[in-house]
């Protein structure tokens, strides 16, 4: 049997004390980037199929007490393109994500740039391109946004290594993006991935700084008045081994996708553990 079908066949007999997140229904080895809206009735994630070739965002809402059939969202990707990272906002009514589609006033653009999309009565609403001040030539990925619209997200720094960007909402529009300072944004290691709590009071990210458990963990830092607290790694059950990246937060849990590689393939899914970040103060 290969490592791949092994963990498939575990996925599908675990427990929900495992941690793993509705074995093959959600979770089938090829899928990340989970978020949930407001009322925890509405999941988003991206449909990996493991090899990263497609990459198509996909909805499921749940219907008495249990979650429905996954479909793609209407905008997402149809023409080769690939759509990542969904991440709703604090008020449930708009989403943001990544897309490499083509931006018709910048034909030689081949990386992410972030778009919005409205959610209003259950229906979506058109692609927002957010602009050329937050978005650049170079790949922005891994949005996550605030109450008060402030979108962090991860783009490389100087030094060729992912870093962690934030962006201001000012009458409507995106602001060109600020990095983030140490000792959230440590220089020589990659950070990623955040998530950002609705009121900014902490961030969530992942990072493959020594010491980890492996690969890449996540870590929490806090915000003061005199900036940002020091990150700690948030340890197990939440950190392993293999890669653990995309959190979410909602309703006392943490969403997150942990990720193997097999070869030329991820094996990815997604897993949720009580989590409580007032806990790493």
């Amino acid at each position: 049997m290969t490592i791949s079908a092994l963990l498939l066949a575990t996925a599908l007999a675990a427990s929900p004390s495992d941690g793993l997140f509705e074995p093959g229904l959600v979770s089938d080895n090829g899928v990340f980037g989970f978020t949930l809206s407001p009322d925890g009735q509405h999941a988003l994630w991206v449909q990996s199929g493991g090899a990263r070739t497609r990459l198509v965002i996909v909805e499921s809402h749940k219907v008495d007490g249990k979650w429905q059939q996954p479909a793609p969202v209407p905008f997402s990707a149809t023409d080769g393109w690939r759509d990542i990272d969904p991440a709703f906002a604090p008020d449930g009514k708009s989403i943001v994500f990544q897309s490499n589609r083509p931006v018709p006033d910048k034909p030689q653009r081949k990386g992410f740039d972030i778009y919005s999309v409205a959610l209003q009565d259950g229906r979506w609403g058109p692609l927002r391109h957010l602009g050329h001040d937050i978005n650049s030539d170079e790949s922005e990925s891994s949005a996550s946004i605030a109450a008060d619209g402030t979108i962090y997200f991860m783009k490389n720094g100087a030094e060729g290594k992912s870093d962690l960007w934030r962006s201001h909402r000012v009458d409507g529009k995106y602001t060109a993006p600020e990095r983030l300072a140490e000792p959230v944004n440590s220089g020589p290691w990659r950070e990623s991935n955040p998530y950002i709590a609705a009121d900014q009071g902490y961030l969530l990210y992942f990072s493959d700084a020594p010491g980890g458990a492996g690969d890449v963990d996540l870590y929490i830092s806090f915000r003061g008045k005199d900036g940002w607290s020091t990150p700690k790694n948030i340890g197990a059950p939440f950190n392993t081994a293999q890669a653990e990246f995309t959190p979410w937060v909602h309703g006392g849990r943490l969403y997150l996708a942990r990720q193997a590689k097999e070869g030329e393939r991820f094996i990815e899914n997604i897993y949720s553990y009580p989590f409580d970040p007032s806990s790493y103060r």
